[in-house]
C-alpha cells in the first residue's frame, strides 16, 4: 500500500496487497474501526463504509487468477 490513509484519501494497491481490508496496518490507532474486507476486483476500487477511505488498484495492475 502506497500511503497511510486518512479520511477522504485514496490508497493505491498492487496485486500483492490483496485481500484488502480496512483499517489497514498503516492506520493510526485512534482511527481504528471494525475490520471490513473490501472487494476491489470488480470495479478496481472500493470505499470503506466506516471511514470513507478509498482503496483502488494502481493503473495497469494485473490480478492473479481466482480474484
Amino acid at each position: 500500500m502506497s500511503q497511510s490513509p486518512t479520511q477522504n484519501t485514496a490508497v493505491e494497491l498492487d496485486a500483492s496487497d490483496l485481500p484488502v481490508f480496512c483499517p489497514n496496518p498503516k492506520m493510526t490507532l485512534w482511527s481504528q474501526h471494525p475490520r471490513v474486507y473490501l472487494d476491489v476486483t470488480h470495479e478496481g476500487q472500493a470505499r470503506c463504509p466506516y471511514c470513507s477511505t478509498l482503496y483502488r488498484l494502481k493503473p495497469g495492475v494485473k490480478l492473479p487468477h481466482g480474484h
